[in-house]
């Protein structure tokens, strides 16, 4: 199933759009956009699926969904069928550009941690602490602040998430949505060359190479940038792969199996499950179930 890009209206007299949804069905698809979008569910529950997560929102939950990531909120049934205006959900949602305030402002030194909160926001962020009532308090102001007032209500908004000691993560560093051109560096020479050989064996010393460190240093360098192994890091590349083609409906079970590199059904099976909590077939069926 292909995510389709969504044109976000934004007026002429303002940067960034900020509005309130109290219907169920405002975007009700599988879309994405090029704005960094930040959602407050003041009430309402339902599934949210962002990249290859597929798991519960409820209220009280604040989401940051990172450019070109493909997202989607189906409220649950009881929000459809009751015409009373009391039984509406009642959400803010805000959207904005990565680099709306200049190509250089993400990086002054003084802006380290708000860079590192918008690149993790690539995989959808759900936003935990104990600052998440302050959070929510100041995306509730925003529809009705006006000129910078309105401006500076996002930098604080911002400011406090960069503050967060607890961020939690959606989709898997294996889901890519139409890959963008990386810079030169290190770590994504690694991701680049990963990405386009996953199907095939790489080996330590071939990885190596492409860093152009010695394989032990390899090892210590790939763990010390992103908190895992080259092999788990691999596996999530080849789960991440598997969900799009799930979603897409392209080709049968053992297909995708051996599509994403995988030796045998067991272990594809087995990898699957431990990243996703759920079987393939599972997790291809819920999906359509909400798409139906």
């Amino acid at each position: 199933m292909k995510a389709q890009l969504l044109k976000v209206p934004m007026s002429p007299a303002q940067s960034f759009s900020v509005r309130k949804d109290v219907a169920p069905s405002v975007n009700n698809k599988w879309h994405y956009h090029p704005e960094l979008e930040l959602v407050y569910f003041s009430k309402g529950k339902g599934t949210q699926f962002i990249g290859d997560n597929i798991s519960r929102f409820n209220q009280g939950d604040i989401v940051l969904v990172g450019p070109q990531l493909p997202h989607y909120w189906r409220f649950d049934e009881v929000y459809f069928k009751d015409n009373d205006p009391a039984s509406n959900p009642d959400i803010r949602v805000v959207h904005f550009s990565e680099n709306m305030w200049g190509d250089s402002f993400l990086n002054l030194p003084e802006n380290k941690l708000l860079k590192s909160v918008l690149e993790k926001s690539r995989r959808g962020l759900k936003i935990k602490g104990k600052n998440r009532e302050h959070i929510a308090d100041l995306i509730s102001e925003m529809p009705n602040a006006e000129g910078i007032d309105r401006m500076i209500i996002l930098m604080q908004v911002l400011a406090e998430i960069s503050k967060c000691e607890k961020l939690e993560t959606f989709s898997s560093i294996g889901f890519q949505h139409e890959m963008e051109p990386h810079e030169k560096d290190r770590i994504n020479d690694i991701y680049n060359y990963s990405y386009a050989n996953f199907k095939n064996k790489i080996t330590l010393e071939e990885i190596a190479d492409v860093a152009k460190i010695s394989p032990n240093s390899f090892c210590r360098y790939f763990k010390s940038r992103t908190r895992k192994t080259y092999s788990q890091f691999l596996i999530e590349i080849k789960v991440g792969r598997a969900c799009e083609l799930l979603i897409e409906r392209s080709l049968n079970l053992k297909q995708v199996c051996y599509d994403c590199g995988f030796n045998n059904f067991a272990s594809f099976y087995k990898c699957f499950k431990k990243i996703t909590g759920r079987s393939p077939l599972c997790y291809q069926k819920e999906f359509v179930a909400h798409f139906a």
